[in-house]
């Protein structure tokens, strides 16, 4: 009775071998006449039969789903995600085939992707260059720009996930670079060796040489550290931070970020302290000084926030919002002569200091209109400015400056 079980086992195996080759072949011709949903439906059968397929069969189906699901390039980004996913099992048998297939989407993807990237079409961009990825995975390059596409496309959470991956690769993106010096116009080109090489024997160039870029990676962890911050997520931002100084100890941007999030999150005394580190490394940057000028006013040291804004105007005469803030330092200082004002009595006393407040009064306008007037000089068209400036005007009496900036106000829609 044995024999008769075996000879049946053995015609079940063929007959399955048989179904296998059949359904592979049906799906390859269709693929070759463009038929991919006939394509697809005999792939669906042969998955059916994955078990009983040697290594070999098994690299052909892979290879044959991934062009089916490609479909040239006409594929929607789920079935070209899954063309992807079977291109990445394709084993040795069939490397050559798999070979041209992905050299075929990296060269396709990448030119839809740059493409999307110059329309400003930033999410899909990111897409496109995520999937070059998948496609290339040796590439991490394509990863950095799906990172830079989700920053642009304002998809934190997306940009996030790249350079947190970036970060654990430990990608640089030093690559080398190729450049000579243009004769005709006496500047600098990059271009590829092949091109360098020939255009220098050409005579067209001159000067060649060959250097390596600069290192991305301090770049990635900074761009982690503003991501958690604009994530509202502290402890991680602050994590993230700290990495990124220790690579980067004189990048006053990244202190800045830190001393930000310092002032968020109430820590004022670590905010000033990174604030003037940032001014020692950057004595010339106006914006480190109009920080510390809010700083300063926040804490309510008001001579010490006036030092710092008019160091900013020196630096910046245009620099209005520290005119603007200077001024309402200043008119912020008649709210205790209004109230000493209004306590007094009618002594002779009184009435005598009365006038003596009522000129301090007068001198903090008078101390705030140079100010409020330098804004106007830039932004001509400022409402706010303008009704301030019209009303000192009417309480100092300059009645020719009030009608002027009265008229300017209404004109203005004030």
């Amino acid at each position: 009775m044995k024999n008769p079980i075996l000879v049946a086992l053995a015609i079940l195996v063929s007959t399955v071998s048989f179904a296998q080759k059949k359904e592979l072949r049906t799906a390859e011709k269709a693929i070759k006449n463009n038929n991919y949903a006939e394509a697809k439906s005999a792939l669906n059968q042969a998955e059916s039969m994955m078990s009983e397929m040697d290594e070999k069969q098994k690299s052909q189906y892979h290879l044959l789903v991934a062009e089916a699901l490609y479909a040239q390039g006409t594929a929607n980004d789920t079935d070209l995600n899954k063309a992807i996913e079977s291109l990445i099992k394709v084993g040795s048998d069939y490397e050559s085939e798999s070979t041209e297939l992905t050299t075929t989407m990296e060269n396709e993807l990448l030119t839809k992707a740059n493409n999307l990237y110059k329309a400003n079409s930033f999410s899909e961009a990111g897409t496109k260059f995520e999937q070059l990825y998948h496609v290339v995975p040796t590439d991490t390059t394509y990863l950095y720009y799906a990172a830079v596409s989700a920053v642009s496309a304002q998809d934190m959470d997306e940009a996030l996930k790249h350079y947190l991956e970036l970060n654990k690769l430990g990608y640089t993106g030093i690559t080398k670079e190729y450049y000579a010096t243009n004769k005709e116009t006496g500047e600098e080109e990059v271009m590829d060796k092949t091109n360098r090489d020939l255009f220098i024997k050409t005579g067209a160039y001159i000067k060649p040489g060959e250097r390596l870029t600069e290192s991305k990676a301090g770049e990635i962890t900074k761009n982690i550290a503003f991501i958690y911050v604009n994530l509202g997520k502290s402890e991680e931002a602050l994590e993230a931070i700290k990495q990124a100084r220790k690579q980067n100890p004189t990048d006053v941007n990244i202190i800045l970020t830190e001393a930000n999030l310092q002032y968020k999150l109430g820590n004022k005394d670590e905010y000033k302290a990174l604030i003037e580190k940032a001014i020692d490394l950057d004595p010339n940057n106006v914006d480190l000084f109009y920080n510390l000028g809010v700083l300063s006013a926040e804490a309510g040291y008001n001579d010490k926030a006036k030092e710092y804004y008019n160091k900013v105007i020196e630096m910046d005469p245009t620099y209005t919002n520290a005119h603007t803030n200077i001024a309402a330092l200043i008119l912020g200082e008649e709210q205790a002569l209004i109230e000493e004002m209004n306590g007094l009595g009618t002594s002779a006393a009184d009435n005598k200091r009365y006038d003596e407040l009522k000129e301090e009064r007068k001198a903090l306008y008078k101390e705030a209109i140079p100010y409020l007037e330098a804004v106007l000089e830039v932004d001509s068209e400022n409402l706010e400015v303008s009704k301030t400036l019209m009303n000192i005007y009417s309480a100092i009496a300059n009645t020719e400056k009030y009608k002027q900036m009265k008229a300017k106000v209404e004109a203005l829609g004030g």
